[in-house]
């Protein structure tokens, strides 16, 4: 037996697109829970902050992502970190990440380059980033042209842009 009210095809596809936002928001706002330095107590106390800071250096980080470990370790323990040693351990890094190939490979994927490295070099950096980044967006946009829908989807469906805003 069929229910009496049964719900329209536009009241299913709101409860879609609901749940769609309700998805993306919890995604975003886990992306901001990650970007904060994990850190145990033993870590806190007896962690090795030149190892900890070689890692931050390859990756990019300023010295001021040190600030994150300050607030992190005082809720841990009550000790806090050496940060002679991690930025020792960043300079290191630092070495590996501010290399024409990485400043390359970052443009070529879409990432956005850190401006930690020292001034000498900087331009073939720079240079390596920017062509890595005009081949990124070279294959994103033959990608989107070759899509059947390259400007996204319509009010109603598939609709062509219009740059009059949507259709009535």
């Amino acid at each position: 037996m069929q229910p009496l009210l049964s719900p329209s095809p536009i009241v299913k596809t709101a409860v879609k697109s609901g749940l769609a936002i309700t998805f993306a928001a919890s995604l975003f706002m886990l992306n901001g829970c990650a970007t904060t330095p994990k850190i145990t107590a033993q870590q806190c106390q007896q962690g090795n902050w030149q190892d900890i800071g070689e890692r931050d250096g390859m990756v990019g980080r300023s010295g001021a992502y040190f600030g994150q470990y300050i607030a992190a370790c005082p809720t841990v323990t009550a000790s806090s970190p050496a940060r002679t040693a991690w930025e020792a351990g960043r300079q290191q890094g630092l070495k590996s990440y501010c290399t024409e190939l990485t400043a390359y490979k970052l443009g070529r994927e879409g990432y956005a380059w850190q401006p930690v490295c020292p001034l000498e070099g900087i331009q073939k950096l720079e240079e390596a980033y920017s062509q890595g980044q005009y081949y990124y967006l070279r294959q994103r946009d033959m990608s989107m042209l070759s899509s059947p829908y390259p400007w996204g989807y319509g009010r109603y469906g598939y609709a062509p842009f219009s740059p009059w805003g949507p259709r009535w």
